[in-house]
C-alpha cells in the first residue's frame, strides 16, 4: 500500500529597512513595517487563506482521510502575530482535526546548520516551544531551512532527539535509488530520512498552469493515477512545497484549489492513503543508510546551498554574522536576540545571489544583489557595534560581580568565624565557672576535717599535707599551719628533731 505525506512550508520574508548612512549609529530600528505588513496582507489574501481553507475542507470531507503537515518558522509566526492573525487562527482550527501536523525547523528559517552547531539547537529549540506554545505539542521529526541536509546535520538531529528528517531527493544523491523509501541518516542509524519527489511536487508548485508544459492540463486523477503507476513495492511519496505557490505562484484561477480538494477522492478509490510524516516514520522500517557527505537543498539544479553562499557577498555577510554567535548569546538581550533572529533569516542572503534561477528570484525592496548587500552590511554593522558595547559591559559588570561575590563570601566566613570564637568563649566561661564550683565545694570540706581533729588529739598537726589535693593544702597551709602566739613552727619542730 502506498501513501502521500503532503508537506506544506510557511515562512515569511523579512525586509530590512533601507539604511541611510547619517542613521548608522543612532537609529537601530532595520526593518520595513510598511512593506513587510503589505507583502504579508497580500500573501495572506491571495494564498494562505483560500489554500487553508481548502485543506481544511479536504479534511472535513473525506472523515480525516486526507492528512497534512506543516513547517512555520519563529519569524514568520511573529510577523502573523503582528499583520495576519487569522492565518495562526485557522492552523488552530486545523489542529483540532486531529489530521495535521507541525514539523520543527530553525525560528529564523536561517542558515546555522551550516556554521555554527549551538546556534542552531537553540534555534530549533525556541521554535518547537514556539510550536508548543500555539499548539499543543512540541514537534518530533525536524524539517531544516529549505530542506538542507547532510550526514553531520542529521546527526545533530538525532542527537537532539528527533525521530525523522525532511529532506531533498536529489538525483546526485540517490543514484539508483528511489525517493519512495524510507533510509537512515548514515551517521545515526535512528534518525529516519523522508524525500522529497521532486517530479511530483514540481508538478503542482512549478508546473501546474503552464501552459507550455507537455503534461498541462494535470487534473486530480490523472495525477493519483501517476502515483498508483508507481512501482508495487513503493513506500512513500512525499509531497513537499510552500504554501505560497498555491495562489502565488499558480494563480487561483488555474483552479489549483480544485485540483487539490479532488485529491482524496480519487486516492481512496485507488487504495492510496495519506499520512503524517511522523506517522510514517512509525509505521515504515528504514531500507538502509543515505549518504549525503556534502550538503543538499531543494533549491535550484544544483540542488545545493550555492544560492545563499554562491558569492563573496554572500559568504563575507554570512561569516561576519556569526562572528557574533556567541557574544549574543552571552549579552542574551531581548533586542538585540529579536534582531539577531531576522539578520539570521536565509531570503537575506538569498536577495545577494547572483546565480540565475529557473523558478525566478524574489529580491524583495532591492534592485540588485549589491543593493541588498549594502543594505544588510549597513545593519549588520551597526547591530556588531551594539553587540561589542553591549558585551563590553556585560564583561565589566561580570568582573565588577565576581569581585563583590568574593567579598561578600569572605564577609560571610568572617562572620562565621566570629560566632564560632564567641560560641568556644561562652563554653570556656561555663567550664571555668564549674571548676571555680567545684573547688569551692572541695575547700570547704578541707577546711572542716582539720577543724575536727585538732580537738581530738593535736599530733594531727604533724601530718604532712602532701597527700592532700593541691586545693586541700592551699586551704590547709592557709588556715592551719600559719604561726601563731606560743606555737613554733614546722621548721623549728624539724630541728628539734634531728
Amino acid at each position: 500500500m502506498k501513501t502521500i505525506c503532503f508537506y506544506f512550508e510557511i515562512h515569511q520574508i523579512i525586509h530590512l529597512k533601507r539604511y541611510r548612512f547619517f542613521d548608522i549609529g543612532t537609529d537601530h530600528y532595520y526593518y520595513d513595517d510598511y512593506e513587510n505588513e503589505r507583502s504579508i496582507n497580500d500573501i495572506v489574501e491571495r494564498s494562505y487563506m483560500p489554500a487553508l481553507d481548502t485543506l481544511e475542507q479536504m479534511i472535513k470531507d473525506s472523515d480525516g482521510y486526507f492528512k497534512v503537515a506543516f513547517s512555520l518558522s519563529g519569524v514568520g509566526l511573529e510577523q502573523l502575530e503582528l499583520h495576519a492573525p487569522q492565518v495562526i487562527e485557522k492552523l488552530q482550527q486545523l489542529n483540532k482535526t486531529g489530521c495535521v501536523e507541525f514539523l520543527a525547523e530553525p525560528y529564523s528559517h536561517g542558515l546555522s546548520s551550516l556554521i555554527d552547531a549551538e546556534c542552531f539547537a537553540a534555534d530549533v529549540k525556541k521554535q518547537c516551544d514556539k510550536i508548543k506554545e500555539y499548539f499543543g505539542k512540541a514537534p518530533t521529526v525536524l524539517r531544516n531551512s529549505s530542506l538542507i541536509y547532510s550526514d553531520d546535520i542529521g546527526l545533530q538531529a538525532a542527537q537532539m532527539g528527533f525521530e525523522g528528517m525532511l529532506t531533498e531527493g536529489a538525483k546526485h544523491v540517490l543514484g539508483w535509488k528511489s525517493p519512495h523509501y524510507i533510509y537512515h541518516c548514515a551517521l545515526a542509524p535512528e534518525l529516519k530520512l523522508l524525500l522529497r519527489d521532486i517530479k511530483l511536487s514540481d508538478d503542482i508548485c512549478l508546473r501546474f498552469n503552464n501552459t507550455d508544459w507537455e503534461g498541462y492540463p494535470l487534473f486530480a486523477d490523472q495525477y493519483i493515477n501517476n502515483i498508483a503507476a508507481l512501482s508495487d513495492d513503493s513506500h512513500v511519496v512525499n509531497i513537499f512545497m510552500e504554501l505560497s505557490s498555491i495562489g502565488l505562484a499558480q494563480p487561483l484561477s488555474s483552479r489549483i484549489l480544485d485540483f487539490l480538494h479532488a485529491l482524496p477522492q480519487f486516492a481512496r478509490l485507488k487504495d492510496i492513503t495519506f499520512s503524517t510524516p511522523s506517522e510514517i516514520c512509525k509505521n515504515f522500517k528504514s531500507v538502509g543508510a543515505l549518504d549525503v557527505p556534502d550538503t543538499l537543498s531543494w533549491v535550484d539544479e544544483e540542488r545545493d546551498v550555492s544560492s545563499w553562499l554562491g558569492n563573496p557577498m554572500q559568504r563575507e555577510a554570512f561569516e561576519k554574522l556569526y562572528s557574533v554567535a556567541e557574544r549574543v548569546r552571552i549579552t542574551n538581550d531581548p533586542k538585540i536576540n529579536q534582531d539577531w533572529d531576522y539578520l539570521q533569516a536565509s531570503n537575506n542572503f538569498r536577495f545577494m545571489t547572483t546565480k540565475p534561477s529557473n523558478v525566478g528570484i524574489d529580491r524583495g525592496i532591492y534592485s540588485s544583489p549589491f543593493d541588498a548587500f549594502t543594505n544588510y552590511m549597513n545593519i549588520l554593522g551597526d547591530f556588531i557595534t551594539r553587540i561589542n558595547d553591549r558585551y563590553s559591559t556585560d564583561i565589566d559588570n561580570e568582573q565588577l560581580n565576581s569581585l563583590l561575590t568574593t567579598i561578600k563570601n569572605e564577609g560571610e566566613e568572617i562572620e562565621m568565624k566570629d560566632k564560632e570564637i564567641a560560641r568556644l568563649q561562652a563554653k570556656i566561661e561555663k567550664i571555668e565557672a564549674a571548676a571555680e564550683e567545684l573547688r569551692a565545694k572541695a575547700g570547704n570540706g578541707a577546711a572542716a576535717k582539720p577543724a575536727a581533729a585538732s580537738k581530738k588529739a593535736a599530733p594531727a598537726k604533724k601530718s604532712s599535707p602532701a597527700r592532700k589535693s593541691p586545693a586541700v593544702r592551699k586551704s590547709v597551709a592557709t588556715k592551719e599551719t600559719a604561726p601563731k602566739k606560743g606555737m613554733v613552727s614546722k621548721k623549728e619542730v624539724k630541728t628539734e628533731k634531728k
